[in-house]
C-alpha cells in the first residue's frame, strides 16, 4: 500500500522508541554472552598461557585439540548440553535446561577454545621474547605464565573480544538448550531467525542493527584502550 512505512523505517522506530520488548531481549543477549565470556576467559586464557611456556607430554595434541575444538559445530555443542541437563541427564536435577544459565554453558563451551587458542598464539610471541630474562629471574613456568598474562592483558583484549562475538552470534545452540522462550530465553539471534520466518521484518531488522552496533562499539572502545595502553607504558 503506498504510503505505508518501511521494515526500515519501522525497525528504527523500534529503536527511537526504546521498545520495552526489544531493550529485554537486548539485556538478555549481552548479559548471557558477557557471562559466558567471562567465564571463557576465566578458564581458556591461563590455559592458554601454559599452553604457550609449557613444554610436555601430549602437549602437542592439546595445541592440535585446542585449535580442532574452535571449529565446534554450534548445535552438536547444543545437543551435547540439552542431553547432560535433560530429566534423563546426569545435571538434570538442577533444573538448568530452558534458562539463560543453560545458555551461558552453552556459550563458554563455544567459546572457552577460541579464547584459549588466541590466548596462546599471543603469549607464545611473548614467550620467545621474555623466555631468557625470565628464566635469568628464576620464573617457573606457572610464574612465567602469570607474567605473560598480565604483561599481554592489552593484547589479550582481542581474544576477549572474539570470545564474545562468537558467543553473542550464536543461534543454534542457545536455541537448543534455552528454548526461545519469550521473555524467558528469547535473545537477538534466536529472535532474529523466529521473527525472519514469521515475516515480522521491523523487529529483526531492529535486533539485527543493534547487534551489528554492539560489536562494532566493542571493537572500537578495545582498539582505544590498547592504543591508550600503548601510548602510556610503550
Amino acid at each position: 500500500m503506498v504510503g505505508e512505512p518501511s521494515s526500515l523505517a519501522l525497525a528504527l522506530d523500534l529503536i527511537a522508541g526504546a521498545d520495552p520488548k526489544l531493550l529485554g531481549i537486548i539485556g538478555l543477549s549481552v548479559a548471557v554472552s558477557l557471562t559466558a565470556t567471562l567465564a571463557a576467559c576465566v578458564v581458556g586464557m591461563p590455559a592458554g598461557a601454559l599452553l604457550a611456556v609449557g613444554r610436555f607430554p601430549g602437549r602437542r595434541v592439546l595445541l592440535v585439540l585446542t585449535n580442532g575444538l574452535m571449529g565446534l559445530p554450534p548445535v552438536v555443542v547444543g545437543l551435547l548440553i540439552y542431553l547432560l541437563l535433560s530429566r534423563a541427564g546426569p545435571l538434570g536435577s538442577f533444573g538448568l535446561l530452558f534458562t539463560p544459565t543453560a545458555m551461558v554453558v552453552a556459550q563458554a563451551v563455544l567459546v572457552t577454545p577460541i579464547v584459549a587458542a588466541l590466548t596462546r598464539q599471543v603469549l607464545e610471541d611473548e614467550w620467545t621474547e621474555y623466555r631468557e630474562q625470565l628464566r635469568s629471574l628464576g620464573a617457573s613456568r606457572t610464574q612465567a605464565a602469570r607474567t605473560l598474562l598480565w604483561d599481554g592483558r592489552f593484547s589479550l583484549i582481542t581474544a576477549a573480544l572474539a570470545g564474545f562475538g562468537r558467543a553473542i552470534a550464536e543461534v543454534g545452540a542457545v536455541m537448543i538448550v534455552g528454548g526461545n522462550i519469550d521473555g524467558v530465553t528469547r535473545v537477538m539471534t534466536t529472535t532474529i531467525a523466529l521473527e525472519t520466518s514469521k515475516g515480522d521484518l521491523p523487529l529483526a531488522l531492529a535486533l539485527g542493527t543493534i547487534l551489528i552496533a554492539v560489536v562494532l562499539l566493542l571493537n572500537a572502545a578495545a582498539y582505544l584502550l590498547k592504543s591508550w595502553a600503548t601510548r602510556r607504558w610503550g
